[in-house]
């Protein structure tokens, strides 16, 4: 089974959100997020992150408009919140899902990044992580350096260990958030 990896960057400095990186070899990373900047953590903001990165060795992608938790899209949402079993089903995520499994197939280190620290409260594991895991890929959710979070292990969390489906074997996640 191949291995991707998610981050978040909360509220860590500059330095510690590299040091995690580079203790899983991350050589690239995903940027997840729809809107790429941070009003509470400016160092994390598109622009200087991605030079910063790149002047320390990594290669910075921007994937939130096909991948990002806050699609612009009306019909990715239920009553007022973002329904991921929707979403999935877009030619936008679709598209951006591909790049993943590419990355994937030809082993390289990725980690996807949002700003949420808590991978169960984030659409990397509920709509990303889940994703991948119907095509036999593990996401691997960094917590700390050296120390990460299965997939099932953030799921268990999140569902309090009920497991992620229905009766109906249909996923129900949704984002934590209501977006008007």
């Amino acid at each position: 089974m191949s291995t991707l990896y998610s981050i978040g960057h909360g509220n860590k400095t500059i330095e510690e959100f590299e040091e995690e990186l580079r203790s899983f070899g991350i050589q690239y990373l995903i940027d997840v997020r729809t809107k790429p900047y941070s009003k509470w953590n400016p160092s994390f903001n598109q622009e200087g992150l991605r030079a910063l990165l790149q002047k320390r060795g990594f290669v910075y992608v921007y994937m939130g408009d096909t991948i990002g938790g806050l699609p612009s899209d009306p019909a990715c949402y239920t009553d007022g919140h973002i329904d991921y079993a929707k979403v999935r089903e877009m030619p936008f995520f679709k598209e951006g899902f591909a790049r993943l499994l590419t990355a994937a197939e030809k082993g390289l280190n990725v980690a996807v990044m949002c700003s949420e620290s808590e991978p169960e409260k984030c659409h990397r594991s509920k709509l990303i992580g889940q994703e991948l895991l119907k095509h036999g890929i593990s996401m691997n959710h960094i917590v700390g350096v050296g120390k990460s979070q299965s997939q099932e292990m953030v799921m268990a969390i999140l569902t309090k260990g009920a497991g992620t489906m229905t009766l109906f074997g249909e996923e129900t996640f949704v984002s934590r958030k209501t977006y008007e």
